[in-house]
Order: C-alpha cells, then sequence, then structure tokens
C-alpha cells in the first residue's frame, strides 16, 4: 500500500465508525465521501474522530512499554517486540511502529478534508449566528492543531538521517488525495512522496501551531469567557480539545528536539532560546492565569486517576473506572500480569531523601544492604521494591513485596513477576484489591503534555542557551528546576524543602547542569514513553544507546536480612540505527521514498 492508499482508509475507518459520544457524533454505517458535507454533525466528526486516534493509556508501545527499549525498563515477556527491536532481531514484517505511521495520516487526511478550499469552515453547525462563528473558527483551529500534533508525532517518531546522508523528517501532506479517483497509471505516477527535510518539517508544525492560535481560545476555561452562550462552544466542557497554549507547547518541544545535538549539527543556539520562550510562555500560563481559578500550583501533585489534573496541558479522553494500569504492572502474586519491570539504572537514578545524588550525601550514606532507605521521595512513588509493604485497598491485609529467590514476586518464580525484580507503582491506583468484595477502580488518562514536560524543557533549553544562573524570559534554569523538585509527589509526600546540592551543581557550569536535567527528565517521565526520544536526540553515536541493563538478585538470609547483588545483567541493547524505520512497504513501494540510515534490509 501507497501512503496516500493507507490515508484513504483511514476516510473509510471514519466512514464506517459507530456513533461515539465522546465529542461529535461520527456517521453509523459506511458512507460515500461526500456523504460527510451533506450532515454538520459528521463534517464535526472530521475533527472529532482525530481525538481517538490518539493513544489513551500508558500500556503501549508508545507509552510505558517503549522504555523497555531503553535502559529504564525490562519488558517481561522474551519473545515481546520492544525486547525484539531493542535487541535488533525484527523483521520488516513485523514493525511495531507502522501503525503510528497509519494513524498519523489517518488524522492528517481528516482534517486536510476539512481544511481544503475552507470547506468545513463555511459549513453551518449552529442556527445562532455568532455562536456558529466561534464554533466554525474553533474547529479549523483544533484541524491546524490537530495536523501539527500528528506531523510533530511523525517527526519525533520517524525524523533522522536518511541513507541520502540528510536529516530528513516526513512527506508533508497538506491537501487529501482520493486513489478511488485515479486510474492505476495515475496512482502510480501522482503516488511517488519523498520525504521533506527535516526543518521543511519544523516549519511546517510551526506554521500549523501559529495558524491554529489564531482561531483558538487561550484555554478550554469557562472563566475566559465572557458569556453563557459562548461557554458553550469556548468553555471548559470543551477540556479535552486542543487548545492555543497547547500549540504554544507543541512548538516548545518541537524546538527542543531541533535544537538538541543529534539534530542541530550547527549548534544553532537560536532554537534553544526559542524552546525556553515557547515553554515558558506555557510556564507563566499555568502560574498566572490557570492558578487563579482553575486549582493549578506549582507544588500540587500530580494525580494520575484525575483526567481534569489542573497540571495537564493536553491529555487523551479518560477511560473511566478501569484497572488496565493495574493488572499491568502489579506481580502475579497480587493478581497483575508484571509487564515490565525498573532497571537498576533507573532505580540509581533516584538520589537520596536530602536531593543528593547516591554516594555524594553529606546527611545519608547509601547502604548496599538496605538500599531502598532514605531515597528521594519520589522514588517511592514510582517504584515497587523487595520488602515494600503496601495497603493495596485493604489496610488489614497489607501486601508485602517478596522479590527474593522463593518470594511471591521473584523473577523467574511466575511468567507475570518482572524479569529485573523492580515493579512499576507510576500510574498504579493503590486502592485496586481485586480480592475485595467491591473492587475500587478509577480513571486512567494518558497526559501527553503536563505542566512539568514544559518545566523540563525550559530548564533544558535555558541552561544550553545561557548557563544555570542567568535568566531567559525572567528565570534561570535553575529556578525552573526547583520547582520541579519542591513539588509533592504522586504519593502526597511533601518534595525537597531545601535543595543544598541544587546550589552546588548550578555553579558547576553549562555541562555539569546539563547532565544533572537529563537525570531530572529520567526521574520525571520514566514509563510515560518519552526517554526512548531523549536519550536519541542528546546521543551522537550508536555506543552511547548499545548497553547493558541490569535488575538485582535479593537473598533473604536467616536473620530475615537481605543481600543485594546489582549486577545481574537482564538485557542488552543492540540497535543498528538511532532512529526508526520508515515503515518496509512505503519505501519498497515509493521509490523517491528514502528510509533511515541503519535499516539496510528495510528498502
Amino acid at each position: 500500500m501507497k501512503l496516500d492508499t493507507l490515508i484513504l482508509s483511514g476516510c473509510a475507518a471514519l466512514l464506517a465508525c459507530a456513533c461515539d459520544d465522546f465529542l461529535d457524533p461520527y456517521p453509523s454505517a459506511i458512507r460515500s465521501e461526500e456523504y460527510i458535507w451533506t450532515n454538520q454533525s459528521t463534517v464535526q466528526g472530521l475533527i472529532g474522530q482525530c481525538y481517538d486516534y490518539l493513544s489513551a493509556n500508558y500500556n503501549d508501545n508508545e507509552g510505558a512499554y517503549l522504555d523497555g527499549a531503553t535502559d529504564n525498563a525490562v519488558r517481561t515477556t522474551s519473545t515481546d517486540i520492544i525486547n525484539r527491536f531493542a535487541a535488533g532481531t525484527i523483521s520488516p514484517t513485523e514493525d511495531p511502529f507502522q501503525t503510528y505511521w497509519t494513524r498519523n495520516y489517518r488524522g492528517i487526511y481528516n482534517v486536510n478534508m476539512f481544511l481544503k478550499d475552507d470547506r468545513g469552515y463555511n459549513t453551518r453547525f449552529l442556527l445562532d449566528e455568532h455562536q456558529n462563528d466561534l464554533l466554525r473558527a474553533r474547529l479549523k483551529g483544533e484541524a491546524f492543531a490537530l495536523r501539527a500534533w500528528f506531523q510533530w508525532d511523525l517527526l519525533k517518531k520517524f525524523g533522522g538521517r536518511g541513507t541520502n546522508g540528510e536529516m530528513l523528517g516526513f512527506p508533508i501532506l497538506r491537501e487529501p488525495v482520493n486513489v478511488a479517483n485515479m486510474t492505476p497509471e495515475e496512482i502510480a505516477s501522482r503516488l511517488d512522496f519523498r520525504r521533506d527535510t527535516y526543518e521543511a518539517c519544523v516549519q511546517q508544525i510551526v506554521a500549523d501551531c501559529d495558524s491554529a492560535y489564531k482561531y483558538l481560545p487561550v484555554a478550554h476555561r469557562d472563566f475566559l469567557v465572557s458569556s453563557t452562550e459562548e461557554r458553550l462552544v469556548l468553555g471548559s466542557q470543551n477540556w479535552g480539545r486542543l487548545d492555543g497554549i497547547t500549540t504554544v507547547a507543541i512548538k516548545a518541544l518541537v524546538y527542543l528536539t531541533w535544537a538538541s545535538p543529534r539534530f542541530n549539527e550547527a549548534n544553532d543556539p537560536s532554537r534553544w532560546e526559542k524552546a525556553a520562550r515557547f515553554a515558558k510562555e506555557v510556564m507563566d500560563f499555568k502560574m498566572t492565569v490557570d492558578n487563579v481559578t482553575n486549582g493549578f500550583n506549582v507544588k500540587r501533585a500530580v494525580n494520575w486517576f484525575d483526567p481534569n489534573n489542573p497540571c495537564i496541558v493536553f491529555a487523551s479522553r479518560p477511560k473511566s473506572g478501569n484497572d488496565d494500569m493495574e493488572r499491568a504492572f502489579y506481580p502475579g502474586g497480587f493478581q497483575g500480569n508484571g509487564v515490565l519491570g525498573a532497571t537498576q539504572e533507573l532505580v540509581d537514578a533516584f538520589g537520596m531523601a536530602d536531593g543528593y545524588p547516591l554516594g555524594q550525601s553529606p546527611t545519608y550514606a547509601y547502604d548496599p544492604a538496605n538500599p531502598y532507605a532514605n531515597r528521594d521521595p519520589r522514588f517511592y512513588s514510582v517504584i515497587f521494591y523487595n520488602n515494600r509493604t503496601i495497603s493495596a485497598g485493604n489496610p488489614a491485609s497489607p501486601y508485602t513485596f517478596e522479590h527474593w529467590a522463593e518470594g511471591k514476586d521473584a523473577a523467574g518464580k511466575s511468567s507475570k513477576n518482572s524479569l529485573t525484580n523492580y515493579h512499576v507503582k507510576k500510574f498504579v491506583y493503590g486502592g485496586v484489591n481485586w480480592s475485595n468484595t467491591t473492587i475500587s477502580r478509577m480513571p486512567h488518562a494518558k497526559f501527553h503534555i503536563r505542566w512539568a514536560h514544559l518545566v523540563l524543557a525550559f530548564a533544558e533549553a535555558a541552561n544550553r542557551y545561557a548557563g544555570p544562573t542567568t535568566p531567559v524570559h525572567g528565570l534561570t534554569a535553575k529556578e525552573a528546576i526547583a520547582l520541579l523538585r519542591g513539588r509533592t509527589t504522586y504519593d502526597g509526600v511533601a518534595g525537597l524543602v531545601t535543595d543544598p546540592y541544587l546550589d552546588q551543581i548550578a555553579i558547576s557550569g553549562k555541562q555539569a547542569f546539563d547532565l544533572f536535567l537529563r537525570n531530572e527528565r529520567r526521574i520525571e517521565t520514566c514509563f510515560e514513553g518519552l526517554w526512548f526520544y531523549d536519550v536519541r536526540r542528546w546521543t551522537t553515536t550508536l555506543g552511547e544507546l548499545n548497553r547493558e541493563v541490569h535488575g538485582v538478585n535479593v537473598v533473604k538470609n536467616g536473620d530475615n536480612s537481605f543481600t543485594y547483588d546489582f549486577n545481574h545483567v537482564v538485557g542488552r541493547r543492540a540497535f543498528t540505527s538511532a532512529y526508526l524505520p520508515i515503515p518496509y512497504r512505503e519505501v519498497v513501494n515509493m521509490s523517491s521514498m528514502i528510509q533511515n540510515e541503519g535499516w539496510d534490509s528495510w528498502q
């Protein structure tokens, strides 16, 4: 299938989908493409369907599982596709990332249909003239914003150095192409797309963000809208839709990647400045606007079970009352599937309770015989470890993790136990207990962009542009990262009240502070599917990616103490490329489609 054939199949999927009540109603039976334009609801459905394309949770290959291709985590099943990808053994017919290429172009097809000749914008949606103008403008803004979003996802996933030596992005498509109306000769001659340059893709995304911003409200908040009638179109009931401030956040993330060493060979400092500028704009909105009425507070904990959490910049539609995360990450001994284990490398990234790295604290000595004592408070809200006890929805009968050789949660004891002897706590609701008469479940959503992501982006960009303590747009990198280190943990525990290590590392210069910020990013975003792309944008050689990863072996002694072996190898990364492959069928069927380097057998 050629690229636009994939795009056309996206339209067919839209026309065939059943009615959905999330944002807009869609056609309930297979219809012709022209049918879309006969009903204002189906025109809105072109936009509404796009939101359903977005990942809605963290238990997939662009969420937590992708950390299994890094030094953060290991997938439990040896035959898992991400394990084989990390080991360099997948074939062109089992590409786990092709689905995202297809999804993104389906979304782009939808919005291009809406935007072409302003046909979507000129549709009459509401009888009231003023409300109709507000709605059609919002939908047009969403179309540009969604195209920017899908394009950014394509660039993040598939951008890279082609076999021709150029840094390439994706084929930019601004119009829909319906192959159903083409002869075979026309298809062969017209559908031979080439990838645009990485820079051209950046500029297209930024342009779409800017176009979106002109039409969208800065945010979907009732307190920002003057009248009750306008709130129906622009207010908080549209939480979950893209808005103006989200497009600014997208630009910040795009420039952050484009400024990074792998994609910024000329070391252009203006890219860092733009990343810092746009990230700061989002930070300022949260701190000076959202905190007034929407409840945002820089010290407030992230609540993974609140789809309306004020830290969110953009999130998926929530799955209400489900236990997907708990089933995925709890071990077999607690009726979970233990699909992913944190590595020792990630565990060691968390320092001590006073904010110092392991072995450097003047207050807390790191004890290998008691390795989980007096650690960074964030650690306890992210990872389950040996001998940790939790109430697990039943305080009268708590659950204790047993990772020693004979323990119920030990690696190898069950196919549903982590291989590393660590289990994931992040995203897991502690009130779930499948043995209770009434099982308490919470909503889950994917927080695609949240407050912390922009703080991390600003701190990194500001430091690379001006250093740790020089203000950039009114804030220093040191001041920004202090906001995160002092924030309440996911478990509601106070963050760092004083932070002498931050003062110390901030006077060590750009390079030392950059390494420190990378570790902060690792701690903050682990299991969110971001670390995979971060380590690639920072590194310039495959040797920095291909390394052993470790778990811990635990021995329970006769006196009930434990002995820990932290040098237990559980896997090795063996990438042949720093980039994801362009889907094989696209390269085979289009002579102008250039593959990324390192995928010689995929072309």
